[in-house]
């Protein structure tokens, strides 16, 4: 049998001198015993794949409403593109896969229905704001599981993944800043297609130094970013990308927030004030505390929106 003691063996022969090694782990809040065939990241793997707060982000909005069409991204398909994104960068380098994964299945546990507007709407009317990152790492520790026994009781090296992959802070581990980027390069690249296919904007409005340097399509803007962090940080104890291929992907980001996310012509039957309404009336109606936020990040969309029409009906 391959248990885990072998893998952590294998780990020390094959990954980089600068990965996280899972033998080395920081540990949890509660101690627990050791699993004969996992290591530490994979059962914070497997716990973060089997909570309730994952299910959901199968019908969570990346960026459309209740999209008409089977191929648009939701918060689940993200999820996946970013663990694939991450572990192919984390090969390509030596760093630890299972770390990696392990934090981008967690990373947007948090976030809200209705996508970034629903997040904005949030943010604007909760006291002390919300930020779906801080809210993620909530539902592993308090909202899922036992929270008098740390929630679902991950590791350091994950919960700070989680914390950190969006925001100024940079995660500790070269995996948590392999996870941060690779965030990035799967939402820019996968809205951008969802966004050309719903009409939303046309190929030829994107920004054309971007599209010259990175590439015309989905794939190859992708293989371009994942090849040139890859390079530039292999043997290196931070994760980066080369000055020009960073200042296009933002340049992308830049164009598909003005464009796409808080753009009002997005929602096809809702617009931002619709969204926002729902979100300020649930809110009110649970309560207008730190129930009411965790109760309205929880949800889907469907349910938000159900859950709305019958206070409505009331």
């Amino acid at each position: 049998m391959i248990g885990r003691e072998e893998i952590e063996k294998r780990e020390y022969e094959i990954l980089s001198p600068y990965a996280t090694k899972a033998a080395e782990t920081k540990g949890r809040v509660y101690p627990e015993e050791k699993c004969d065939i996992r290591t530490e990241f994979q059962r914070d793997r497997d716990r973060i794949i089997h909570s309730k707060a994952f299910r959901r982000l199968m019908h969570k909005t990346q960026v459309f409403l209740a999209p008409e069409g089977d191929h648009y991204r939701t918060r689940l398909t993200h999820t996946i593109e970013v663990s694939q994104i991450a572990r192919t960068i984390c090969r390509g380098i030596g760093l630890n896969e299972d770390l990696a994964e392990a934090i981008a299945m967690g990373h947007d546990l948090g976030h809200t229905p209705f996508g970034h507007i629903g997040e904005k709407a949030l943010n604007d009317i909760h006291e002390g704001g919300f930020r779906h990152n801080i809210q993620s790492l909530r539902v592993v520790d308090v909202l899922e599981g036992d929270p008098k026994k740390g929630g679902i009781n991950l590791t350091t090296e994950v919960r700070d993944g989680i914390l950190n992959h969006t925001g100024s802070t940079v995660p500790f581990t070269l995996e948590g800043q392999v996870v941060k980027t690779s965030d990035r390069i799967a939402y820019i690249n996968h809205d951008i297609d969802d966004a050309i296919r719903s009409g939303i904007i046309k190929q030829e409005e994107l920004p054309k130094d971007c599209t010259k340097h990175l590439g015309k399509d989905h794939r190859t803007r992708i293989n371009t970013m994942v090849s040139d962090m890859i390079k530039s940080s292999y043997n290196k104890e931070i994760i980066s990308m080369s000055r020009d291929v960073l200042k296009y992907m933002n340049e992308l980001r830049d164009f598909m927030f003005v464009s796409v996310y808080l753009n009002s012509s997005v929602k096809k039957n809702e617009n931002n004030e619709e969204v926002e309404l729902i979100i300020k009336t649930l809110y009110e109606h649970y309560g207008k505390n730190e129930n009411a936020k965790d109760m309205i990040a929880g949800m889907t969309d469907r349910y938000a929106i159900k859950t709305y029409e019958k206070l409505k009906k009331n």
